[in-house]
């Protein structure tokens, strides 16, 4: 069924932002479960089931290199159809695997196959918007896809009261065909077959050439790799933090969420603001507050042994993660300004790279876990940092806009 006629801009941020978010509910909904997968799969080291998290994000990063050139090539719909089909796959071979390395191979396989709709979605957005349109619409994109960790752990932990962590994947599954049935009945291909190139290997090394030779490309796909490293140190942490080290125990999701709220608010205002003041603007200011609050932080958590009573710890991840979600739409937008000639490969290329630099960092945060929160907040005063860093020698010589 073809339906010719563009979506309106509702439906069109709606159905975009549903597609992103499976990815974000794929990683969060799966935390609560993460004690009871360790045990069942009998995995050694309580940090070790961080990586059903980490897996999922590799796959993300090996999965959007592909996708991209490929919607160049087959479409736009193809491509994501094809995403879908990987990802119900690794849901099943999670869903029944017997041991820790059977999981974390579905977990990947989920990666990849999100990976189509995550990273496709953006070439569909850069096909119809461009400038500070695009900014608006990937605002309210970003604005549901950070919203939905306000509602995953508490979901997951509802199903686990009901089932168990295999019902997880089920759901995910079920979501997934939900979604991709919608897109299919109601959103039109975006790029028309006399615009289409033919896949070649060659042509991704092309646009990553091009992507490291635009300072502003380069500049905020690092830039958003670093940012997108200290989250999800964060979100291979939380668990932990919430539910050993402060004993918050099933209130984990309500605190998790209380923090979600502030990346969805910014993310929300940043789609209105974003009009006014621009993209650098917006971003300059959030990464310096981000690097004033972490390395004051830092200095407060050695003072206190790195156990800094709750209700501190909950204004300063509050406050970050406002400056975090100011940064999430426009680092992507910037990245992707000079690359709309290009829109399917360019958005594999930033969206992979950005995330090949998060998953080791994130990685390197999450195993650092010493039952303070110290590794977390020095891993984001020190990103933060080299962000700022990324992001003026991107700026340099580019006028404020």
């Amino acid at each position: 069924m073809k339906n010719k006629k563009p979506l309106g801009f509702g439906e069109f941020v709606a159905l975009m932002a549903m597609m992103m978010a499976l990815a974000a509910l794929s990683t969060d909904v799966m935390l609560p479960a993460l004690s009871d997968i360790g045990s069942d799969l009998a995995v050694q080291g309580e940090n070790s089931t961080q990586l059903i998290v980490s897996f999922l994000f590799l796959g993300l990063a090996i999965g959007q290199i592909v996708y991209g050139p490929l919607s160049d090539s087959i479409g736009r719909k193809r491509s994501i159809y094809l995403g879908y089909a990987v990802f119900i796959l690794g849901c099943l071979i999670s869903m029944f695997s017997s041991n820790f390395t059977i999981m974390l191979v579905g977990r990947l396989l989920q990666g990849i196959g999100i990976a189509g709709p995550r990273s496709v979605t953006m070439a569909l957005v850069r096909d119809q918007y461009e400038g500070r349109q695009m900014a608006r619409v990937m605002s309210f994109v970003m604005m549901v896809f950070i919203l939905v960790p306000i509602i995953a752990p508490s979901f997951g932990q509802a199903i686990l009261i009901f089932a168990s962590w295999r019902a997880i994947f089920g759901v995910l599954l079920v979501l997934a065909l939900i979604t991709a049935f919608w897109f299919a009945i109601r959103q039109p291909e975006t790029l028309p077959v006399d615009r289409r190139i033919a896949f070649s290997v060659k042509r991704i090394w092309m646009g990553v050439r091009e992507v490291f030779a635009d300072r502003i490309a380069l500049g905020y796909t690092i830039g958003a790799g670093l940012i997108s490293g200290a989250f999800m140190g964060y979100l291979n942490s939380a668990q932990q933090i919430f539910q050993n080290q402060y004993g918050l125990g099933e209130k984990f999701p309500l605190y998790f969420s209380i923090v979600a709220i502030s990346l969805g608010g910014a993310s929300f205002l940043n789609g209105r603001l974003v009009m006014r003041f621009g993209m650098r603007v917006l971003s300059n200011w959030a990464v310096q507050i981000l690097v004033l609050l972490s390395g004051g932080f830092a200095l407060l958590g050695f003072f206190h042994a790195g156990n800094p009573s709750l209700p501190v710890l909950m204004i300063y991840l509050m406050s970050s993660f406002f400056c975090v979600g100011i940064l999430f739409g426009n680092m992507n937008s910037l990245a992707m300004e000079p690359l709309g000639h290009i829109a399917g490969v360019g958005a594999a290329v930033v969206g992979s790279l950005s995330t090949f630099i998060s998953v080791p960092i994130g990685i390197v945060i999450g195993q650092s876990y010493n039952n303070t929160i110290l590794p977390l907040v020095i891993g984001f005063a020190i990103l933060s940092t080299l962000s700022l860093l990324t992001m003026r020698w991107a700026e340099k010589k580019v006028t404020i806009s």
